[in-house]
């Protein structure tokens, strides 16, 4: 089943930037999947979360994501042919994704994962950038999996984006996904321990996401209070300035032109451009993009206004870890910056290290054992905390 809808044209955008035919597809997919297990992962396809519960009561007293796991198995700017394949949805890319720790981990150190045999089951909800794919936080995962953590991955597409002033459906994933972690975490252990959440967004979508999330948790003081820690990795700053929201577009759109073009695509390859000037090419489509932004902006206010609040106003009482860099062409480090005061005249007790050269969303990638050190004393000081109640 597919609709098409129409980009919204503001008044203020001339035909070149918005064209009359500049259209793009949603399509919903009914596809079934294999029962089974295999590598400890569970896969919740895009158009199941639609027909989702939409709220967090009732709560199913038999939501339980780790029982039983079914497994699914060079063009120019103004192109239409390149705009059009760029929006088209990648339904491999859709729903979210658990990945169980193995059942006994057990460190450098000798000791059982990072919480040990009677610790709490911890569970990493990793929420990717701009047109992230799976693949990329896979490093992430295996992370957190090798210490003990499962994770469950999200990702968000420039379709996704597009579409969330037309419609509900990226709302609904949403809605569905906080439902589905709502009712995992409520619940306990076979043998008694207790469940519990680290949140870890990247970029301002990533943080939009998570903060749409905490929206839906709002009056759920009994969730809330099962969230232990959020990692901000290169989000959190100019969150509705239309030049940031023009940056981050940018980055995307030059990633997936960049595979077009070399018939490859890397996360590597995708990140090496901000790295460099930009180019005569670059350089119109980021001044076309923050001119679609600016008119577009006071509607995106109206529209995440209140997911802005959940994580800006009414944060949950864990502590946060900004990880970040100077050297971000698309996420300023002075607005994150602000979030981070913003946040600490909240009660809020955050930490934060400032990378200094690595590019947006590759700090892991650039100095992965100064990152994992952060992540390891972080998830540490979460639990101390928690244990020192």
């Amino acid at each position: 089943m597919e609709a098409s809808a129409k980009l919204l044209r503001p008044s203020c955008l001339v035909p070149r930037i918005a064209s009359p035919s500049l259209t793009f597809a949603m399509a919903t997919h009914s596809v079934t999947f294999p029962r089974g297990q295999r590598n400890g992962v569970v896969f919740r396809p895009r158009s199941s979360l639609v027909r989702a519960r939409s709220s967090l009561s009732p709560i199913s007293p038999n939501s339980k994501p780790f029982g039983s796991l079914s497994v699914s198995s060079s063009l120019p700017f103004n192109s239409q042919v390149y705009f059009n394949s760029f929006l088209r949805s990648n339904p491999n890319e859709g729903g979210f994704v658990w990945h169980r720790a193995p059942e006994s981990v057990v460190d450098g150190g000798g000791h059982v994962g990072l919480f040990g045999e009677k610790g709490p089951v911890v569970t990493v909800v990793l929420l990717g950038w701009l047109a992230s794919k799976r693949k990329y936080l896979k490093r992430y995962v295996e992370w957190y999996n090798s210490r003990g953590i499962h994770a469950v991955t999200f990702v968000v597409q420039v379709t996704d984006m597009l579409s969330f002033d037309l419609g509900t459906k990226l709302e609904q994933r949403i809605s569905a996904f906080g439902s589905e972690l709502g009712s995992w975490v409520l619940e306990k252990e076979e043998d008694g321990r207790e469940r519990c959440l680290i949140f870890h967004p990247f970029s301002n979508a990533g943080w939009l996401t998570c903060g749409a999330i905490l929206d839906s948790f709002q009056g759920r003081d009994d969730i809330k209070e099962k969230i232990r820690g959020i990692i901000i990795d290169s989000g959190g700053g100019g969150v509705l300035n239309p030049k940031v929201w023009a940056a981050g577009f940018s980055t995307a759109i030059l990633k997936k032109r960049n595979s077009s073009i070399n018939g490859i695509e890397s996360e590597a390859s995708a990140l090496k451009l901000q790295e460099n000037e930009p180019s005569k090419f670059e350089a119109m489509l980021l001044a076309a993009l923050e001119k679609l932004w600016s008119c577009f902006m006071p509607e995106i206010e109206r529209r995440v206004r209140k997911y802005v609040d959940a994580f800006l106003e009414h944060p949950p009482p864990c502590p946060q870890l900004y990880l970040y860099s100077t050297a971000d062409k698309v996420v300023p480090s002075e607005t994150i910056e602000l979030g981070m005061e913003k946040q600490r005249m909240n009660g809020i007790k955050v930490f934060s290290y400032d990378f200094g050269t690595s590019p947006h969303v590759d700090h892991y990638r650039t100095f992965p054992d100064i990152y994992s050190s952060q992540l390891h004393n972080f998830l540490k000081e979460c639990f101390a905390i928690v244990r020192q109640k």
